[in-house]
């Protein structure tokens, strides 16, 4: 009975196993777009800290499907940060990626979606972020720590400005997005990028207000501590819902920590990094490029039809080798008999197909930036 029981199960799991069936579409294929694009907006809602990020590539695609119509999709995405912050309500598509001269930074993510009644909804994802080491010049911007202290003081500078020609509001920082130094001849310069938010002000200490609606913006400075230039944009005012209750309520913007101190609560990290990784339910999808070498996808060879007259070379049965299918395709020229008239020479070819047709690549897909 033991014997009997393990294999109904055994049975019963084979073909579980033999309904799901894996699909690999085009990288650039509707389907594969919508659901980088949900990936893309699901991960910029998890990102608390720092800039949107903007699709860039999608590196690879499939889908499991099953009988019941709930489909799994394992998606790897390259993704931009941009110079929109998460609290601006701008949409991603509206926001400019950041070029590689001034430090562009990378995320490189392996994102799980459940499709179910035609909607799809993020499971699981994986990040690594990375700043950008490619045309990188002399000269040119370098990146700083978000902790460095003389930038912190450039950026402190740069805030008193704002608060002396603004009236009746006070703003403190909320967050630090980048600093980074330039060399000219007068000697090192700084840009900054920082949130700011209203605050009360009690004698030199400043607590940023606790009310969602808040103003907040974000302020990009440039020169030395005392001689520089400073802009600030400031950010759409939050509009009021309705909640269950039908009684309206203002719409909490992403939670951000408020540094204190030294603004910045990872020491030596020069940029904001994406969540990293989120897999409550432990999907096992997540290690894509490992389980790459262990999958197989048949290739179904095409059929050609050989129509001319002319004898076709003997074909061996056995199984093309690779060596054979990375040759030259053999072309058959027969010559026939002609006059000794000075007639043209006519000659028939007939090309013989003796292996799978090469597949075009369907992934990784377009680069939409660099």
């Amino acid at each position: 009975m033991n014997v009997l029981g393990t294999t109904v199960v055994l049975v019963l799991l084979a073909g579980v196993w033999a309904q799901v069936n894996v699909v690999r579409p085009q990288c650039d294929s509707p389907e594969a777009e919508e659901a980088a694009l949900v990936a893309q907006d699901y991960l910029n809602s998890q990102h608390t800290h720092g800039y949107k990020y903007a699709l860039n590539r999608i590196e690879d695609i499939k889908i499991l499907t099953k009988p019941d119509g709930d489909d799994t999709y394992v998606l790897e995405v390259d993704l931009l940060e941009t110079d929109c912050h998460v609290l601006d309500p701008t949409p991603v598509t509206n926001c400019t990626v950041r070029p590689k001269i001034l430090t562009a930074v990378e995320g490189d993510c392996d994102v799980v979606l459940k499709k179910v009644g035609g909607a799809l909804t993020v499971t699981a994802f994986k990040c690594k972020t990375e700043e950008s080491t490619e045309d990188l010049c002399l000269g040119c911007r370098t990146l700083l720590p978000l902790n460095d202290t003389a930038a912190l003081g450039f950026v402190h500078a740069s805030l008193a400005t704002v608060n002396n020609r603004t009236e009746n509001v006070t703003y403190t920082v909320l967050e630090v997005g980048r600093m980074s130094s330039q060399v000219v001849s007068g000697g090192p310069i700084y840009f900054a990028e920082y949130v700011v938010i209203e605050a009360n002000c009690t004698d030199d200490a400043c607590l940023p207000l606790s009310d969602a609606m808040a103003a907040r913006g974000i302020c990009s400075a440039k020169g030395l501590n005392a001689d520089h230039t400073v802009d600030c944009k400031m950010f759409t005012t939050l509009m009021p819902v309705v909640d269950a209750n039908s009684t309206a309520a203002p719409a909490l913007p992403p939670v951000i920590h408020v540094h204190t101190d030294s603004l910045s609560h990872k020491h030596g990290l020069r940029h904001h990094k994406l969540t990293t990784i989120h897999d409550p339910h432990l999907s096992g999808l997540l290690s894509a490029e490992s389980a790459e070498s262990a999958e197989a996808v048949p290739v179904v060879p095409a059929v050609f039809t050989a129509t001319a007259a002319a004898p076709t070379p003997a074909v061996d049965s056995a199984p093309a080798s690779d060596a054979s299918n990375s040759a030259e395709v053999p072309v058959a020229v027969v010559k026939r008999d002609v006059p000794a008239a000075p007639a043209p020479v006519i000659v028939d070819t007939t090309v013989i197909q003796t292996g799978p047709v090469p597949l075009v690549p369907v992934c990784p897909g377009r680069v939409r930036f660099f």
